[in-house]
């Protein structure tokens, strides 16, 4: 069952951004006004996020919904009541002492305790949306500093980050073959970009940037990996404190994200470095301005925000059942079989270099299967002899 949910998640999260990369690099293009008499590029990254954080709030709402027990309380739902631990010797004890009254000063301590949970869980996802709004920005603000291919090597390295911050916020401990996995799709990765003959244009165009910009841009993009490393090991340690689910946090992480970003793009706002480069109006007032007289961003502006939405559900699912490693080894190993299929289609020319690269992504990932595969058999022989020793008792 475990590996069928990981294809399905797989799948999902391949053919929704896939889609989405398609809707976004025609958002990154301009469009013809409505009269005809010019073209304009879209420069309202805020109202983007914004959209599709909202769908994808929706999206995850109406799954839980659909989802929902009979009988559920919505509190319940939503994941603001700790799910009950089954008790080994629950229903003897009821039975054995009748009905027994709730001692008043134990129900009084179990609201106080479920109070100060939720608290502590709503912070945890305003953490969360407070990094998801924040980090964005400053990988935009980093092409402007450095050349694509630094930005892509940097980005190829988030496993670094994202175990780096599990370690050091929560302290929490990898087993050994995860420190050789994410070593090895790091290294491939870097070796299948690095080694291309073909670079992107704005290379060229950078190449005289002094060591000072360069140094500005690799700074901002350390800052980004950083945070996105940030928010993948809160979520980790959201899912093995709270025991909520995927979908769970995905709609109240998207609601907190929702709220800032709203409420920042109606806000007349100085001229702020990186986080808000804009000088004139709201943000709010430039997307709308814009939708009104280019109503033809309005189609890739919704597959945008859609595609987002459902991508999120595979990216939640697989951040629950797999966790924050897993989910990045996806999504990295994405870009990868982007460019693969782009070299079959388009018989585009790899370097051996780039081969070798790609062998070494391939060897990480069979390395992770092998291990999860005997792993997953363990447990099986665990759960037999219990099952087996249980029945003899």
């Amino acid at each position: 069952m475990s590996y069928i949910r990981l294809i399905v998640c797989v799948v999902g999260v391949y053919s929704m951004f896939l889609l989405w990369a398609i809707a976004q690099e025609r958002l990154s293009v301009p469009f013809q006004s409505i009269d005809g008499t010019s073209s304009d590029k879209f420069h309202s990254p805020l109202f983007l996020g914004t959209c599709q954080s909202l769908l994808s709030c929706l999206s995850a709402l109406g799954y839980i919904l659909i989802r929902r027990k009979s009988g559920q309380t919505m509190s319940h739902t939503l994941g603001l009541t700790e799910p009950s631990k089954p008790s080994a010797n629950g229903s003897a004890n009821s039975s054995a002492n009748g009905s027994a009254k709730v001692n008043g000063n134990a129900s009084h301590t179990h609201t106080h305790d479920t109070t100060s949970r939720n608290k502590s869980l709503l912070l945890r996802y305003f953490q969360c949306a407070v990094f998801i709004t924040s980090a964005a920005p400053f990988g935009f603000a980093a092409l402007s500093y450095i050349t694509y291919p630094a930005m892509v090597l940097g980005k190829s390295c988030k496993l670094v980050p994202v175990m780096l911050m599990n370690v050091m916020l929560y302290r929490r401990k990898f087993a050994a073959h995860k420190y050789i996995v994410v070593a090895m799709v790091t290294l491939g990765i870097t070796m299948f970009m690095g080694f291309g003959k073909e670079k992107p244009s704005k290379a060229s165009k950078n190449a005289d940037l002094s060591a000072y910009t360069q140094l500005i841009g690799i700074t901002y993009l350390l800052i980004n990996l950083l945070i996105d490393g940030a928010t993948n090991s809160t979520q980790d340690e959201i899912f093995a404190r709270y025991r909520v689910t995927g979908q769970q946090m995905m709609f109240w992480i998207n609601l907190f994200c929702t709220v800032l970003t709203s409420i920042i793009s109606v806000l007349p706002l100085p001229y702020i470095p990186v986080l808000h480069p804009s000088t004139s109006g709201t943000e709010l007032q430039g997307a709308l301005e814009f939708i009104r007289t280019h109503p033809s961003v309005v189609v890739p502006l919704a597959q945008f925000a859609f595609t987002g939405a459902l991508g999120q559900l595979f990216i939640f699912e697989t951040l629950q059942h797999f966790g924050s490693l897993t989910l990045v080894t996806i999504t990295l190993t994405r870009k990868l079989f982007t460019m693969l299929l782009s070299v079959i289609v388009y018989n585009h020319k790899l370097t051996s270099g780039q081969w070798l690269g790609a062998g070494v992504v391939f060897a990480g990932i069979s390395v992770e299967a092998w291990v999860k595969r005997k792993d997953v058999h363990a447990k099986r022989v665990m759960q037999e002899k219990e099952k087996a020793r249980i029945k003899t008792l």
